[in-house]
């Protein structure tokens, strides 16, 4: 049987429900006895909030199912015990249950009594609880609280403050490269371009004034012929660095071609590209995207990985591109892809994520570190 959840304006009706499952709410008129209190009772036993009550001198007087469930016992164990046994007491709470909720950890909601605390189960283990007390106005008055386990959202706000904290330091990062790149290129067009060009600016002006023989005048025109074609390499390279040639000019597969064949050259790690070019026929921000996460691996494998073999697999399969990357390194250890300062990771991500895609970051036996990337080509494919 469904339930039922208490809503807003649950907490206060469950506290008059338990009143007249206790008889301590309202009179009952003859011929009531046998109809109201059952139904009260079962909707209490069957809500799936904890519920409790406890007299003034902290001691449990009724529990229903939800709670018993919620710290790990029995409705008959918890009858009698004492408050704290089940809720951890505050070192500066007073003596009645009200002051023994309000002197916790703090508030839980907009409402006055809602109260954020700690349950301990009957293994002991501590949780963390919110709950609402309510007091029936009743001689001797008693307090009811209904509780639920808040374990799940505070992880889930935890992990969620983490992913706020790595997005804002890899934003800041990336303003820190953006500007490290334009002085980067700044310097290459001023170092190597600006000096080429006024080489061949001064060989110019002494071609016009045509001051020398014209045995000097074919010299100068053959330095100004090399000094042009130095231009045109350094122009092609800066322009490569920025946007790699091969994705205009032969799509993505010669792209991941030509970067395994740099990452090979530079570092010496053998790695194998088992790829088809049919399959990677994808349009430019599809290819740029995957171009980009599969340069982020290789460059963390050549940083922390210490490999000696790497091997790149990418294939579709049912409306997806599967990219898988393995390396037989040392292995990447669980707290290091949790780690904010791990801004190419973060990356990796944010890449995959953008293309609606998934990727799983796992130690491979017996060494090293696998990649697993699924992303949809819907809308992609040329």
């Amino acid at each position: 049987m469904n339930r039922p959840r208490l809503g807003p304006l649950g907490w206060p009706a469950a506290c008059f429900m338990l009143g007249l499952a206790f008889g301590r709410t309202l009179p009952r008129r003859p011929g009531q006895e046998a109809d109201s209190t059952p139904a009260s009772r079962q909707i209490v036993n069957h809500a799936s909030d904890a519920i409790i009550s406890a007299n003034p001198a902290n001691i449990i007087v009724m529990a229903n199912p939800a709670a018993a469930a919620l710290f790990g016992t029995t409705v008959g164990a918890m009858i009698g015990s004492p408050l704290e046994r089940f809720i951890e007491r505050p070192g500066n709470a007073g003596d009645g249950p009200l002051d023994y909720l309000s002197a916790g950890s703090g508030r839980a909601g907009r409402r006055a009594s809602d109260y954020a605390v700690t349950g301990m189960r009957a293994d002991g283990r501590r949780f963390p609880i919110e709950g609402s007390i309510s007091r029936a106005s009743e001689a001797p008055p008693f307090y009811t609280v209904i509780m639920r386990d808040v374990t799940e959202r505070q992880r889930v706000q935890e992990k969620l403050s983490r992913s706020h904290d790595q997005l804002r330091q890899l934003s800041a990062a990336l303003q820190t490269i953006r500007e490290e790149e334009r002085t980067h290129i700044a310097r290459e067009l001023h170092d190597d371009l600006g000096q080429i060009l006024a080489s061949l600016r001064m060989d110019l002006t002494l071609l016009q004034q045509n001051a020398g023989t014209p045995a000097d005048s074919l010299h100068l025109m053959s330095g100004m012929e090399q000094n042009l074609l130095t231009a045109i390499v350094s122009l092609r390279r800066i322009a490569s660095n920025l946007r790699p040639r091969a994705l205009d000019e032969g799509g993505l597969y010669f792209a991941l071609q030509g970067l395994r064949d740099d990452f090979v050259e530079r570092y010496g790690i053998p790695c194998s590209l088992l790829a088809d070019e049919a399959e990677l026929r994808l349009d430019d921000a599809a290819s740029t995207a995957i171009f980009r996460i599969v340069q982020e691996a290789l460059t963390n494998i050549a940083r922390h990985a210490d490999a000696s073999s790497v091997t790149m697999n990418l294939f579709r399969l049912n409306g997806d591109l599967l990219v898988t990357i393995r390396d037989d390194g040392r292995g990447i250890r669980p707290e290091d892809m949790e780690k904010a300062e791990s801004l190419g990771l973060i990356g990796m991500r944010e890449r995959v994520w953008a293309m609606r895609g998934e990727i799983s970051i796992s130690i491979e036996e017996p060494s090293g570190t696998r990649i697993d990337i699924v992303l949809p080509l819907a809308g992609h494919l040329v």
